[in-house]
């Protein structure tokens, strides 16, 4: 919360200078990208699981995972949350309530290194974190999201983004969590937190990963 109060302070400061005469009203300031939730009404985050319920929920019916009853969903997706926020606490992600789902969204710092689709060590130890907890949790999907910045063509951006959402996959498989729950998908630079983006902070923060956690229902 101290950059939050350093921009409300700074805002207040403006404000008193142009009480006192100031002529020129100060440029607008870019709140950021931690302390606002950006993305969270996008289409992509509140459509269909990937590869559509039916397809998906047949699979978890065959992995003899229970689904949730009307009446399980809200506290169960509360608890999840709760668990989450504590499992990941100081690590530094945002934890998203989007809809009835839960999106984990992993800044640049923890994904990859630039045109790498290898888990990199700061990102395992994350991953590490946020798999304890959906493993046993284990009555969602898991949706794998990635996405780039614009740097660099748009097709090459899709490829990348692509092995990044099946990299991470695969790490979540690979720590526990059953495969008959997880699909991925890649945007490339097609759904960015900012557009354009025109500085390194902007970058940064088009390059993510998200993993959704919507309930299975049957």
């Amino acid at each position: 919360m101290t950059m939050y109060r350093s921009v409300r302070t700074l805002v207040l400061g403006c404000a008193i200078v142009a009480i006192a005469g100031c002529q020129t009203a100060p440029p607008p300031m870019a709140v950021p990208a931690s302390f606002t939730p950006l993305g969270v009404s996008a289409p992509y985050l509140m459509g269909d699981v990937i590869a559509g319920l039916k397809a998906r929920s047949a699979k978890m019916k065959a992995a003899k995972i229970k689904p949730l009853s009307p009446y399980e969903t809200a506290a169960y997706m509360a608890d999840l949350d709760s668990e989450l926020r504590r499992q990941t606490a100081g690590i530094g992600l945002d934890i998203l309530q989007v809809g009835g789902s839960i999106v984990i969204r992993i800044p640049a710092i923890f994904t990859f290194d630039p045109n790498s689709a290898t888990v990199k060590a700061t990102t395992d130890a994350t991953l590490l974190e946020i798999a304890r907890t959906v493993k046993t949790r284990n009555r969602t999907f898991v949706d794998v999201l990635a996405h780039t910045d614009t740097t660099g063509s748009a097709p090459a951006n899709l490829a990348l983004s692509q092995k990044r959402a099946a990299a991470v996959a695969t790490y979540l498989a690979g720590h526990g969590v059953s495969k008959a729950r997880i699909a991925s998908h890649g945007f490339g630079e097609a759904v960015p937190l900012y557009n354009p983006d025109m500085t390194e902070e902007q970058k940064a923060a088009n390059r993510r990963i998200e993993i959704r956690l919507v309930p299975y229902r049957g």
